[in-house]
């Protein structure tokens, strides 16, 4: 009879169990972000979704309003009684909203969330507030808020796929076998040579002014290429992705004081097609991932910033990049009937003008120009001795809207002719160090450059480069 009793106690506290489990499990809520919810995959369920709120539309008996966390395009609708209508709920406020999602009755939305808690954790005035509801900013309208501009569709659209971009060049380098090394932000070299540094030195009471910080002069980065170049004696592959900097007084659409620049080292190439086909690649890899992986973000820059840049970027996608001579573009601009502001004479510099007069002559696709003038490259970049005319084994790469997006060079890997240049420029003790690159066991190799931000200009049509940059830097601005 004991045995029995226990028996049936035992029983009963499991199905109390089993009850109690059901019932903490039907209760139990969880947290999704808006893109997860929007997929579907948890009608039924008891949801949380945090994010802000992009419309309100109260009616008699409903109020229906949006919410977006930035994980995606589309905002999620969210349906609640007047019973929670809440005065605070305002466009650009922050909300936590608890409910059923459920699938939604109209066609433009695939699910909707039935509330049935609102919790407002940050109250927005939406008179004060800069962006109004329903209303399509300009990019130079937002770009006076780098606080505040990432609330927008565009500009977090932009995020979006800045962060993508990112992750594609990042996979192209690492399936075709590149190192990424972390080149250095502080740094006493001038790659350049342009002089357009940015001194570091501390400030305050305890040091000394006449007196240098790392004991010699130290300056923020302007490329990480020497820096890979000492890497490309021990691979066979290089790369690096983080911010330069250039001290240039400029307020133009193309340039900033920090930017972001993609650059590889390649070793054991004698040969600028080598160079030139993985700038092609990287370029096709990195746009086709964006396209794919971002398209409601990608169709929002083509239809609403950049009407009908779609079509150009597909001609990108479609056809070889020509390759020209820096004396083929020359002749092609001296044969131009367009005047030019600046001079087309060999020997002469290509300026943006003439970059982007190229472009369109070779069918508004991306081009290559390669060989250029010895004396305008850098005493890094190897010397053509065969060629008629003295030019340099350089190249860069035009693309339409931008002008120049890539530069790279095989570099000088003769000890005897780099030794001739430095000391030509007054540098040999400088770059005794990249002397020694060359002395003991060196190969033949080269590299380049890709301007990230340009990159993006590229891909969207964006005008301006400060646009397409969380928070730009350029002369006389250095907000937050």
């Amino acid at each position: 009879m004991f045995q029995t009793a226990a028996k049936t106690l035992s029983v009963a506290s499991s199905v109390s169990r089993a009850i109690s489990v059901r019932h903490y499990c039907k209760k139990t809520t969880r947290k999704l972000r808006i893109s997860e919810a929007l997929l579907g995959s948890e009608l039924g369920a008891n949801v949380k979704v945090q994010g802000w709120v992009r419309s309100v539309r109260p009616q008699k008996t409903n109020l229906f309003f949006h919410v977006n966390d930035g994980s995606c395009l589309q905002s999620l609708q969210i349906v609640a009684g007047s019973d929670l209508d809440e005065p605070l709920l305002t466009f650009g406020s922050a909300v936590e909203v608890t409910g059923i999602l459920k699938k939604s009755p109209h066609q433009k939305q695939p699910v909707e969330l039935e509330a049935e808690q609102i919790h407002i954790i940050g109250e927005c005035n939406p008179v004060d507030f800069p962006f109004k509801i329903k209303e399509r900013h300009s990019l130079e309208y937002i770009r006076q808020f780098p606080h505040l501009r990432c609330r927008t569709n565009a500009f977090s659209s932009l995020l979006r796929i800045r962060s993508e971009a990112t992750t594609a060049i990042h996979s192209y380098f690492k399936k075709n076998g590149f190192v990424q090394i972390h080149t250095p932000i502080i740094t006493s070299n001038d790659c350049e040579g342009a002089g357009e540094l940015f001194q570091v030195e501390p400030s305050g009471p305890d040091y000394d002014e006449n007196e240098n910080f790392f004991s010699v002069p130290a300056f923020l980065s302007v490329s990480g290429q020497l820096h890979l170049e000492v890497m490309s004696g021990a691979f066979s592959g290089v790369y690096t992705f983080g911010p330069t900097f250039r001290a240039e007084n400029s307020q133009s659409r193309r340039h900033l004081a920090e930017f972001y620049m993609v650059e590889a080292e390649v070793s054991f190439t004698q040969s600028i097609e080598d160079l030139t086909k993985v700038m092609e690649d990287m370029f096709r890899s990195s746009t086709e991932h964006v396209l794919a992986h971002c398209a409601e973000d990608v169709n929002l820059f083509h239809k609403h910033v950049t009407p009908g840049h779609r079509d150009m970027v597909d001609a990108m996608l479609k056809r070889r990049f020509p390759v020209i001579t820096y004396s083929e573009a020359v002749d092609i601009l001296n044969r131009s009937s367009q005047e030019f502001a600046f001079p087309t004479d060999w020997g002469c510099d290509l300026q943006t003008e003439h970059e982007k007069y190229l472009v369109k002559h070779c069918g508004n696709i991306p081009v290559f120009v390669t060989d250029y003038p010895y004396d305008l490259k850098p005493f890094y970049a190897r010397d053509n001795q065969d060629s008629p005319e003295h030019t340099a084994a350089a190249v860069d790469l035009l693309v339409p809207g931008v002008g120049e997006l890539c530069g790279g060079s095989l570099r000088e890997e003769r000890l005897d002719l780099l030794r001739a240049r430095l000391e030509e420029a007054g540098l040999e003790d400088t770059y005794s160090w990249y002397l020694d690159l060359r002395r003991f066991g060196s190969v033949p190799h080269g590299g380049f450059g890709l301007g990230f931000e340009r990159y993006l200009q590229c891909i969207l049509g964006v005008d301006n480069i400060k646009d397409v940059i969380p928070f730009p830097r350029f002369s006389h601005s250095c907000l937050l």
